[in-house]
């Protein structure tokens, strides 16, 4: 490893980095690997190196500073990697012209959230835990700030982003405390008056009375679920079926937040069912056939050494599944109850 990468790599450990490899690697044959989500490339990197010379990886991010860095980690593969700044949703479009020429989609990654580099980082204003301005972009060239959110959302459009987004309990409280202390131009400002608003037990609950409303303005921000519910059925469509002696293209989706991972189940579920005739008929006539079948029993989750050395892993989940056929997709809403 390049020396200059050795600190990022040291700040940052890919959750679950066994089983994806297990699961997306390709030790013999061509093709190409998409990481819709590569970061600064740990799970990249484990990819690449568990896989066949003939294998390319496609990266995306909409962070550059996460690109130039993953460029730097991934350098020794040459032109097998291929990193794109763009989110995952343009994925079909933009993995097109490696595929014509390195051979079939085989895997595709989603490592959802917000990264160590990003969390670490006090400038890009994610975390409560160092003040900086109240910023919140994955790309921080384009849309709209958190802080133009928390400063012009009305009241009870803001409650209902805190409870959907962030499953806050206490979203209408810390709504109008947001309001009333408005503007709020810094992450410590607004960890401040979240931290005042809940009751006195809840700021001692173990974790950061905050975290709920950082973890929903930072959807809201970036769009994520919207992206990932446009993303996740173009992978499926893209993915190779799977053919005579030779495994399907597989996705794997590593989430972290409740909305994440129930898109991902019902996307998954919905693609591994086969006939929906009425039980009544006795022959079926819909001719409908799995798309999928599914790689992970309910989601795998981290064990505890895992959490004990990477916290940030606590709430991970993945679940997989592999094409075995091609037929009409089902579709990937993002909306919350």
């Amino acid at each position: 490893m390049d020396s200059t990468v050795e600190p990022i790599a040291g700040r940052h450990e890919p959750v679950l980095v066994g089983p994806v490899t297990a699961l997306l690697a390709v030790p013999h044959g061509a093709g190409v690997l998409v990481d819709a989500t590569v970061g600064v490339a740990g799970h990249a990197a484990a990819l690449l190196a568990a896989s066949g010379p003939g294998v390319h990886l496609v990266g995306f991010d909409r962070d550059p500073e996460a690109l130039e860095l993953a460029a730097r980690r991934l350098a020794a593969y040459g032109q097998r990697v291929h990193l794109v700044h763009a989110g995952y949703e343009q994925l079909a479009a933009l993995v097109a012209p490696v595929l014509s020429a390195a051979g079939p989609l085989l895997g595709v990654l989603y490592d959802l959230g917000v990264s160590s580099l990003q969390l670490d980082g006090a400038a890009r204003g994610f975390s409560f835990r160092a003040s900086g301005p109240l910023d919140m972009r994955m790309d921080p060239s384009a849309g709209a700030t958190a802080a133009d959110i928390v400063n012009a959302t009305e009241q009870r459009e803001l409650a209902r982003m805190l409870r959907v987004y962030g499953e806050e309990r206490y979203a209408p409280r810390i709504a109008a405390a947001i309001v009333r202390a408005r503007p709020l131009t810094t992450t410590g400002q607004l960890a401040e008056v979240v931290s005042a608003a809940v009751p006195t037990p809840a700021r001692h609950a173990g974790t950061h009375p905050a975290t709920k409303t950082f973890q929903a303005l930072r959807i809201v921000v970036n769009a994520e679920l919207d992206r990932f519910g446009a993303s996740l059925p173009q992978a499926l469509e893209t993915v190779a079926p799977a053919a005579a002696g030779k495994r399907g293209g597989r996705v794997a989706v590593l989430s972290y937040h409740s909305g994440e991972d129930r898109l991902a189940k019902r996307f998954f579920a919905d693609a591994a069912v086969g006939c929906i005739c009425p039980p009544q008929l006795p022959v079926c006539g819909c001719g409908r056939q799995p798309l999928v079948r599914l790689l992970t029993r309910g989601a795998q989750r981290p064990d505890d050494a895992e959490v004990r050395r990477n916290p940030r892993a606590r709430s991970a989940r993945l679940r997989a599944a592999e094409k075995v056929t091609q037929g009409l997709l089902p579709t990937a809403s993002s909306q919350e109850a």
